[in-house]
């Protein structure tokens, strides 16, 4: 089972789901969950909850609990806001590098699918005749108490773009086209350290190069230690190939720990 997430509580969330029932062929079930219609085709079901999604940890547990399965992956359907209101399409994964100020647990990570979010960004680059920015965004806020691997799949930044029926059209293509590929899908991987929120210089390589990043810590949550980044490795679906720092946009003593640890653990290290 494969799970597609939205809340009732966001538009662009709304957006999605109502253009995945009415462009896929999602069929309305007999089960609910947390209240709500549940939607399926083939082996991707459609959840609906009535908060904030950041919010719920343990929701791979709370799906077996009420559908009698745990899902192998949960795409999170949502908006992105922020402050610039940037028109942007992005993904990323969810955890706190340090205290958890939007749900999760403090220096707690979800399980990253690097292949996943590489197809994520790949597809919403390929689609995008919006002239939004597409991009990685850094490991941020909750749920990070999960044990199936995760990501979220936005529209940003502010009401007009979460309602754009096209970026809806290119969310739903995106997640349906992750759903169906993802579990062929290979990469060299690697950890991203350093940049900004929006990983630019990430974001550049995974869509010119075959890399995927897992977890990215970017530079506000540095200095970070060596128990985060081998947390980050850990909580990875598959084999960590690589670290990847964004030099002039890490603190010095991120940076060096990390060749250090590239070197002790003799992974790639990738200095960009």
């Amino acid at each position: 089972m494969k799970v597609i997430m939205t809340t009732k509580i966001d538009l662009a969330s709304m957006n999605i789901r109502e253009k995945l029932v009415e462009n896929f062929g999602f069929k309305e079930l007999d089960d609910v969950f947390d209240g709500n219609p549940v939607y399926s085709r083939g082996e991707a079901l459609i959840l609906t909850t009535n908060d904030e999604m950041i919010y719920y940890d343990n929701l791979d547990a709370e799906i077996e609990r009420q559908l009698g399965e745990r899902p192998e992956i949960i795409v999170f359907a949502s908006r992105h806001s922020s402050k610039q209101k940037l028109p942007a399409l992005t993904t990323h994964v969810t955890g706190n590098w340090g205290k958890a100020m939007y749900g999760g647990k403090d220096r707690s990570l979800a399980i990253a699918h690097p292949a996943a979010m590489k197809l994520a960004l790949m597809k919403m680059n390929e689609l995008n005749d919006l002239g939004w920015t597409v991009c990685y965004e850094a490991t941020h806020h909750g749920p990070s108490e999960l044990e199936v691997p995760s990501l979220f799949i936005e529209i940003g930044s502010s009401e007009e773009e979460w309602v754009n029926d096209r970026a809806g059209e290119i969310i739903v293509e995106t997640i349906v086209h992750v759903l169906e590929n993802y579990e062929k899908a290979e990469f060299p991987v690697a950890i991203g350290i350093g940049g900004g929120h929006y990983a630019p210089k990430q974001t550049k390589r995974a869509l010119e190069t075959n890399l995927a990043f897992s977890h990215i810590a970017p530079k506000y949550t540095h200095p970070l230690d060596r128990e985060l980044i081998l947390k980050a490795m850990e909580r990875t679906w598959g084999k960590v190939d690589a670290i990847y720092v964004d030099w002039k946009g890490s603190k010095g003593e991120t940076r060096q720990m990390a060749r250090a640890l590239a070197e002790e653990l003799g992974l790639e290290f990738i200095r960009d």
